[in-house]
């Protein structure tokens, strides 16, 4: 393969360089302190405050994060998805992996059964490893699994989840996601957090996914439904523009790939 033909700056140049990097910086940071006072008035869904938005996140959004509830924007969606597709109700069992505090009486209150997972944490009801499952075979309605694959082996993952859903139960998934790559992102070169940040945009995720990642979900025996955030709702809410929510629904009479049996 060819390689890029890239100059070479002179030693005058590279000097000129730095200093115009540190002007440029000082102004670039007056002007994102101005901008993160933005005057739009957003509602959060989740908690229903009404009012400016705080900047989060790393590169830093300016108004993603509710200030009354702390829900950033796939929290939202992810509530919208509740009202709108959820039909949670109480004769449901729930399985929520990572359960984030401002949806755990939300999801309490809607399901029969609510049961928290988490591999490291452990103010949760079961340590679970997502990618090998000590659950038995389609034993919960509904699993919500938000900002996990890209951390793990997610075609185990998906395997896993499928298995200990019911005939009809859905998995619910947010992850980043690049729709422009046809393929997804794995270098097993990258080994530090700091190489991770460059390359996957956070120091513990492995991968960033193309839009291969809906034909690793129908793989898995999956049925796929995008829940989409659009206008108006991302004027509204502060939502993402075209962040997804993945709606994965194991079909009834689908076979499970691999039977296995929880250890006790």
């Amino acid at each position: 393969m060819a390689r890029d033909a890239i100059p070479t700056p002179d030693p005058r140049q590279l000097r000129l360089a730095r200093g115009a990097l540190e002007r440029i910086r000082r102004r670039r940071l007056r002007e994102f302190e101005a901008m993160m006072v933005t005057g739009f008035s957003r509602t959060c869904p989740v908690c229903g405050y009404v009012g400016e938005f705080a900047p989060v996140g790393e590169p830093p959004r300016l108004d993603g994060l509710c200030p009354l509830c702390r829900s950033r924007e796939r929290h939202r969606l992810f509530k919208l998805w509740i009202e709108r597709r959820g039909a949670i109700t109480t004769d449901m069992a729930v399985l929520h992996f990572a359960p984030e505090p401002v949806f755990e009486p939300i999801l309490r209150a809607l399901a029969g059964t609510y049961v928290t997972a988490d591999f490291l944490r452990t103010k949760v009801d079961l340590k679970l490893n997502i990618e090998a499952l000590e659950l038995d075979d389609a034993g919960f309605d509904l699993i919500v699994a938000h900002q996990i694959l890209e951390h793990v082996d997610h075609v185990k993952a998906l395997g896993e989840c499928f298995r200990v859903l019911k005939p009809g139960g859905r998995l619910v998934v947010t992850t980043p996601v690049i729709e422009a790559w046809a393929t997804t992102y794995v270098n097993p070169a990258i080994t530090t957090a700091r190489e991770r940040v460059l390359h996957f945009g956070q120091k513990d995720h492995s991968r960033y996914f193309g839009r291969d990642l809906k034909d690793h979900m129908r793989a898995a025996g999956f049925v796929l439904h995008e829940f989409v955030s659009v206008e108006p709702d991302v004027s509204t809410y502060a939502l993402m523009r075209g962040e997804t929510l993945y709606e994965l629904t194991r079909p009834a009479g689908r076979p499970i790939p691999q039977k296995k049996t929880r250890k006790g």
